[in-house]
């Protein structure tokens, strides 16, 4: 009982500071996250073998200087990802809203495209990945878009899966769901408890926001997918699954990189309902989507991690 309440001492001293920290302005934090790219790359050399395997592997028509310069911009992006999730933290509640959307940060273009599938009593399966920035998941009742979130925050849940570390587990839970602290938000969902939830979830509309491009972890269900950047690729398929199982509308979460602090979302459609379908045939299309968006931007993604075992 101490340890957990000197966590959970801990935990709050923490959101202080970042709270603190983070009502800087993001230009402060981009210069720092720059900082921390050149430490990354240069100094720590942070995975720097598995980057340049995964971009050799993946781009294997670019010469050694067009994948050094992919490497160096990844690692200016991964910087700028941190400095986006500190910055975050100063983002707090209905005032936390207002200072996001002055900031123009992310961009929805259709979001109308989620208040017609929810009006229409259906729910749906947005399938993400490790382009954009992924720690910004909580901000779709924050950001700038075509016309006011429609979906109920009751109805709206982010799955995500729980790291070792309690201390860090908390902290950045906390902070992804900043920007709805003012509402009754309680939705990010722990992947293994995902399954109940859909289930006692199945007669009202629901939007399940999924993480998708990871190697399948223990116990997950994975797919044999193909080819996926030129090489044989196993992936995780739960989200996939549950929309197989209860008849749920399929959607990829293009992110696009407009510049440095401007993000571009769009939800491109997959299907309409997947009942009947083949998980396999819904998780290609998906691949094929982010394939696509990689060689326009090949930063743009998270190569520090082995996507391929």
């Amino acid at each position: 009982m101490m340890d957990e309440k000197k966590r959970s001492i801990g935990v709050t001293l923490m959101e202080g500071v970042l709270r603190l920290v983070g009502s800087l302005p993001l230009g402060y934090h981009y210069f720092w996250g720059k900082v921390a790219a050149w430490f990354m790359r240069d100094v720590m050399r942070y995975r720097t073998d598995v980057v340049m395997t995964n971009l050799a592997r993946s781009f294997p028509d670019k010469k050694y200087g067009e994948l050094k310069a992919i490497y160096r911009r990844f690692y200016d992006h991964l910087g700028e990802i941190m400095a986006e999730a500190i910055w975050l933290a100063g983002c707090r509640g209905e005032r936390g809203v207002r200072r996001f959307r002055r900031q123009g940060l992310v961009e929805f273009t259709n979001i109308g495209l989620l208040n017609r599938i929810y009006a229409e009593g259906s729910s749906a399966i947005v399938m993400d990945s490790h382009a954009g920035n992924w720690e910004l998941l909580g901000c779709f009742y924050a950001a700038g878009s075509d016309e006011p979130m429609q979906v109920d925050v009751k109805d709206f849940f982010v799955v995500y899966k729980r790291i070792s570390n309690k201390f860090w587990d908390a902290i950045l839970g906390d902070n992804r769901r900043t920007l709805l602290a003012h509402t009754e938000f309680d939705g990010y969902a722990e992947s293994r408890s995902v399954l109940r939830l859909a289930v006692m979830r199945r007669k009202k509309p629901s939007l399940y926001v999924f993480p998708t491009d990871q190697y399948p972890y223990k116990g997950a269900a994975a797919y044999d997918i193909g080819r996926f950047m030129h090489q044989n690729t196993l992936a995780l398929g739960g989200g996939v699954s549950l929309a197989c199982r209860f008849g749920m509308a399929v959607l990829y979460m293009r992110w696009e990189a407009v510049e440095k602090g401007r993000y571009r979302v769009t939800f491109v459609p997959v299907c309409e309902n997947a009942s009947g379908m083949e998980p396999q045939s819904i998780m290609r299309k998906f691949y094929d989507l982010l394939e696509q968006d990689i060689e326009a931007c090949p930063y743009n993604y998270l190569w520090s991690h082995k996507r391929w075992k």
